[in-house]
């Protein structure tokens, strides 16, 4: 009988009728998910495939002169030739229904704005550094095994590396030491300080100013490449890597997809052998521009490593790319074991309390004491979520915990009941980092502590009155979540049932270097933080095994990595989803010192409906000796049904292997089926996963692992098109920044923005969606508006993408223009590895009557 073990909130599915009457309702049009940029990628192969660079020019010769020729006029940004053929580009909504048109144009794919967003939390110290590097066995691999890293150049694409900075041979000194360095040898600055992507940000700058030194003014890059390879007052993971630094976002962080790849095509010029991007875009297909470029990458002989994804919180299948490309190692994040905090103490023994100040507020004093209060308990559900009364806290610091209103809210009430400072504690297992940034500001010291410190100085208080005393010391402290997957930890699978995330590391509060502006060293949690960790073990397994082949080395990694359990209740002792974790926790030592490799690396089941999946494994025996490999499996907890709160269950999939034993001589390979049938009691709509076990004979040989992972059931049977709480799709008007619904159909003079748009909101990621025209008088099919391929879904159970109709159609490469009169568009969706003539893989919405009346 199927466990159910728990189900974690992880957002609002609401379920509506796509039919019925519908009030007129407005949404912001800055609220839809895309933009005006895009990807347009041409029919050929580009250079990188093998084809003739000259080729590559010519077919984009020949689109420029058919646009011309259609008397379409629009901006072109980036041109690619080798990682991907094709442009990036400026294009009005009606400019990009033309585009599409065109002869030779493959696909069209939005140009995603992308964020550098961890949080920092304080200075940090060495020491929970050197706790995560001792959690990957990278401590192991440099101390006994003796590698460092050199030899190998580690191409990091980030907000560049601050390259005075001591721990990568700088002088010490801001803007002193001349680039290229001794260790960071390549680079580029793609944008300049003042280039910010992110149209919404009151700095919106999109004008890229390059420059050849790629200086850090932001940070992320420079803790990212601390991770990897600082040498210094931190230890990275190869600390004797050299760098290559391209530097693709500005101080205020954020860039845009077309620059990556640009940035991916001079990694490739410069040589490196590895590259980390801990940069990516959720929801995405591996078809994405960037997956695309980055698989290419590895094809051309370097090994990829990316972040899957900060989106723990938005439920399944939003692993982002490039971390979903087919060849690229995407990596999710557990928690550290250790972290460095400041503190404070607490009478009456003066126990030391660690804490990471919010954002948003204030920092705290480094000395002074001051009185505590406390605004509820230990069982406080809306801990200071109403206002409190007015000076029931002057004057002292206020002990609130976590729950049911924002942490600003909290701050802002206990503020305005006189007090001098917040200390806010979780109501789960762990620390955690807050904002509290808003209007009015919060304008006194607020920080964050854990579960249990929290109800340590509850329980104080209940006892009498208690005194916090700030320090200007740091500490060490246990991190109950350490070793367990990040709540922000993205969920796979990819939107192809591939397995993503592939492997884990650390990323969950590591302190690392930083500009020397800014302290020059701190503590940021993220995916971001995860990625490097396996760069730098990739240049150390390529130290120590040099000839290992770009494409082999994710399955190598995947062997000998090891499996944690779950994050909800560890103790219980299941494992964490697969497609939450990957294969586990990177295992440096264990990936060098292996005799033995399993290929595939992993096995991506796909939908259970066709019956049980038969794979065949080869086990390659390196050692000077026969070894026999008993072979077993271990189950993973199952996630489902629901994509934005999934449950989880215990539900072990069957798994019958040709032969329980395999003996394979020295230096040979041997293979062996394995047919794993999805859980019998196991809804459809699940995701289920375990790990097929290799174990040599002998006492305390090495296990070798393979991931597994699959869909229970019909794939085909997720809803796209689910209704949202205002009732997506619409058919609206666009006045000013606002679209409009016209329920009850409306005009339009194709003049400007007077076009009618469709706001759909897409649940799942699905293989196409087109538009067609189809006359109200007559009922003939005007043929296609638009057809778009591989979208990825809304981000938010009620976000929706935009899309328009300028009152033209075509069927192939003609192109008609439809009379005035009354249509409707009708909508379809191919659902995600859908059939394309399959009529129960598609799913349609007719939109209201659309009038057009040109003047």
């Amino acid at each position: 009988m199927r466990k159910t073990l728990t189900a974690v909130s992880l957002g609002v599915v609401l379920a509506l009728s796509l039919g019925g009457a519908q009030a007129q309702q407005s949404v912001p049009a800055g609220a839809a998910e895309g933009g005006r940029l895009w990807f347009v990628e041409l029919s050929g192969a580009p250079a990188a495939d093998g084809r003739a660079r000259s080729a590559v020019q010519a077919e984009k010769a020949a689109f420029r002169q058919a646009a011309a020729a259609a008397g379409i006029r629009f901006t072109e940004r980036r041109s690619f030739d080798t990682l991907f053929n094709g442009f990036s580009a400026e294009l009005s909504p009606k400019q990009r229904l033309q585009v599409s048109r065109l002869p030779g144009v493959k696909a069209l794919y939005p140009v995603d704005v992308i964020h550098v967003s961890p949080t920092k939390t304080d200075g940090g110290s060495a020491a929970d550094l050197a706790s995560a590097i001792g959690m990957t066995g990278a401590d192991i691999a440099q101390n006994e095994l003796g590698l460092s890293g050199a030899g190998v150049k580690v191409a990091v694409m980030d907000t560049g590396i601050d390259i005075d900075h001591p721990d990568f041979g700088g002088n010490g000194s801001n803007g002193s030491t001349p680039f290229p360095t001794a260790r960071i040898t390549h680079g580029y600055d793609l944008v300049g300080d003042a280039f910010n992507a992110d149209p919404a940000s009151p700095g919106y700058n999109p004008i890229a100013v390059p420059d050849p030194v790629p200086d850090d003014c932001n940070g992320h890059g420079t803790h990212v490449a601390g991770i990897v390879g600082a040498s210094g007052a931190v230890t990275g993971v190869a600390p004797g890597v050299t760098f290559g630094a391209y530097r693709v976002f500005g101080c205020a962080g954020s860039t845009t997809a077309d620059i990556m790849v640009e940035a991916m095509e001079r990694a490739l010029a410069d040589g490196m052998h590895v590259l980390n991007m801990s940069i990516g875009s959720s929801f995405q297909w591996p078809q994405y521009p960037t997956a695309q470029a980055a698989d290419r990458l590895v094809n051309k002989g370097m090994v990829v490593v990316a972040s899957i994804g900060n989106s723990g919180t938005s439920g399944l299948y939003a692993a982002g790319a490039p971390g979903v490309g087919k060849k690229v190692i995407g990596v999710a994040s557990y928690d550290n074991t250790n972290v460095a905090l400041n503190t404070f103490t607490v009478s009456p023994d003066a126990t030391a309390i660690g804490y990471a100040p919010a954002t948003g507020a204030p920092l705290p004093p480094t000395s002074g004491s001051s009185p505590m209060s406390r605004t509820g308990t230990a069982a406080s559900t809306a801990d200071a979520c109403d206002p409190l009364a007015p000076g029931s806290l002057t004057g002292t610091v206020a002990l609130i915990r976590r729950g049911s209103c924002s942490f600003y809210q909290k701050s802002f009430n206990a503020q305005s009941a006189g007090a001098i400072g917040v200390v806010l504690y979780n109501n789960v297992a762990g620390r955690l980092n807050a904002t509290v940034a808003g209007a009015p500001p919060i304008t006194i010291p607020v920080v964050t502590i854990s579960d249990t410190e929290g109800v340590l100085i509850d329980g104080r208080l209940a006892d009498g009155p208690v005194t916090m005393t700030w320090t200007d010391l740091q500490g060490t402290f246990p991190n109950p979540t350490g070793g367990l997957i990040s709540s922000f930890s993205s969920y796979g699978l990819a939107a192809d049932l591939t397995l993503k995330p592939n492997i884990g590391a650390p990323g969950g509060l590591i302190n690392s270097t930083y500009p020397l502006e800014q302290g020059g060293y701190a503590t940021i949690s993220g995916t971001s933080m995860a990625s490097p960790h396996v760069a730098g073990g990739v240049a150390l397994m390529l130290e120590a095994k040099p000839k290992t082949p770009s494409n082999a080395m994710r399955n190598r990694l995947q062997n000998s990595a090891d499996p944690k359990n779950w994050w909800g209740n560890p103790a219980l002792g299941f494992l964490d989803n697969v497609h939450r974790q990957g294969a586990g926790m990177l295992d440096i030592p264990g990936t060098v010192l292996a005799t033995t490799t399993v290929e595939p690396g992993e096995l991506a089941l796909g939908e259970s409906e066709a019956g049980p999946a038969t794979r065949t494994l080869k086990i390659r025996n390196m050692s000077s000796s026969s070894v026999t490999y008993d072979l077993s499996h271990v189950e993973a907890l199952a996630t489902g049904p629901n994509t934005f709160t999934p449950a989880f269950f215990a539900a072990p999939a069957d798994v019958v292997f040709s032969t329980n034993s395999l003996v394979v001589p020295a230096r040979s390979t041997g293979s062996v089926d394995v047919t794993i049938t999805a859980p019998a009691a196991l809804a459809d709509g699940s995701l289920y996963g375990g790990y097929v076990v290799a174990t040599p004979t002998g006492e305390g040989a090495a296990a070798y692992r393979v991931p597994f992972a699959g869909y229970k059931g019909d794939y085909q049977s997720i809803t796209v098109l689910t209704p949202t709480a205002n009732g997506f799709p619409w058919l609206a008007k666009l006045s000013g920044d606002t679209f409009t619904n016209q329920p009850g159909g409306a005009t339009y003079t194709l003049v400007g923005d007077d076009i009618p748009y469709f706001l759909v909101h897409l649940d799942h990621q699905s293989r196409e969606l087109k538009l067609e025209a189809v006359s109200v008088t007559t009922g003939r099919n005007w043929n296609l508006i638009s057809k778009d391929e591989y979208l990825p879904r809304n981000s938010t159970a009620t976000g929706f993408f935009e899309f328009t109709w300028d009152g033209t159609t075509f069927r192939g490469r003609k192109t008609f223009t439809v009379p005035d009169g009354q249509y409707t568009v009708k909508l379809s969706v191919l659902k995600a590895l859908g059939d394309a003539d399959n009529p129960a893989h598609w799913e349609t919405w007719t939109s209201p009557v659309v009038t057009i009346d040109r003047p």
